[in-house]
């Protein structure tokens, strides 16, 4: 069994200790620094003082695009099954001459 890490991540100002899988050391610490960089975007551009309306505004920007990223695969997946029964139609018309 893989022993624990323990790491300290800092989002927003404020320090959270964690004790991990080391597997999941790359994407958290990535995770951690994507939202430090787009919470200092909204307080640059949008004058947002307050942490919790930053980290708000970050929670919505990174869900929506998760949600997006399901609705455009699943519009994907509807477009590609379509085509694959216009081409199933197409070779049993073709097989049934």
């Amino acid at each position: 069994m893989e022993e624990k890490l323990k790491i300290k991540l800092s989002i927003a100002d404020r320090v959270y200790p964690l004790t991990i899988d080391p597997k999941q050391e790359e994407g958290l610490r990535k995770a951690a620094k994507n939202i430090e960089n787009l919470a200092k975007k909204f307080e640059q551009n949008y004058a947002v003082r307050d942490k919790q309306d930053v980290l708000a505004m970050c929670a919505l920007q990174f869900a929506s695009k998760i949600e997006q990223g399901g609705i455009d695969r699943s519009e994907g997946t509807r477009t590609a099954l379509e085509r694959l029964k216009a081409l199933d139609d197409l070779v049993h018309s073709k097989l049934g001459e």
